[in-house]
């Protein structure tokens, strides 16, 4: 089984020694306002900690886009969580370096918000829970029947309360792109290194069916 994972919410040093100990695909750096919120500064002492095969995430929420091509010294990847449409979405690629991917996260309510989402000019999606209060991040997972009945055409992640309880599951029933976890690797709001560990031998040990 071929599938990747991304660890989000990197703003510790400690976290980026975890995360190169166990190496995940991705690491994700949080710009929106979030208890896990770094600057673009401590993303770049950050991603400079981590690994060079490690391809690092930031994660926007309606971000101005003649701010977006500032992050591109600390990440290759620009996750929107936000109301980012279209138009934004055309505009974003052609300020931002070739080599720079873009993501769109769906806050995941109806078979619709998919189907939508998948129409978009984005690399990849992320599909993550809907709450009205937060764009993102409250660890909850989301009806994933919604996603066979979508048809999705993209590579996509799935997010939204993964745990090392749940995650074998997670990949064998959506057969995602990728999975992604913050929350699920956290111990009273920091990340975890025997969390970490524990999913990245999970992971180890999916690869191998």
């Amino acid at each position: 089984m071929d599938i990747k994972i991304k660890l989000c919410g990197i703003r510790r040093e400690e976290d980026a020694e975890y995360i190169n100990e166990f190496p995940p695909d991705y690491a994700g750096f949080v710009f929106a306002e979030s208890k896990r919120k770094v600057t673009l500064k401590q993303a770049e002492k950050l991603s400079a900690l981590l690994l060079p095969s490690i391809i690092k995430v930031g994660v926007f929420v309606n971000q101005p886009l003649e701010e977006m091509p500032d992050f591109a010294d600390a990440i290759s990847v620009y996750q929107l969580h936000g109301d980012e449409d279209g138009e934004y979405i055309d505009r974003l690629r052609q300020i931002l370096p070739q080599d720079c991917e873009i993501w769109k996260a769906v806050r995941v309510s109806t078979k619709e918000d998919i189907v939508k989402a998948d129409g978009l000019n984005a690399d990849k999606l992320l599909l993550d829970a809907f709450s009205k209060n937060a764009y993102g991040g409250t660890g909850r997972a989301f009806d994933w029947e919604l996603i066979s009945k979508a048809r999705i055409s993209k590579p996509f992640f799935t997010a939204g309360g993964i745990t090392a309880e749940n995650i074998e599951k997670a990949a064998v029933t959506l057969k995602p792109y990728g999975i992604d976890l913050s929350g699920g690797i956290e111990t009273n709001g920091f990340k975890n290194r025997e969390k970490i560990k524990q999913i990245i031998e999970i992971v180890d040990r999916l690869r191998k069916l």
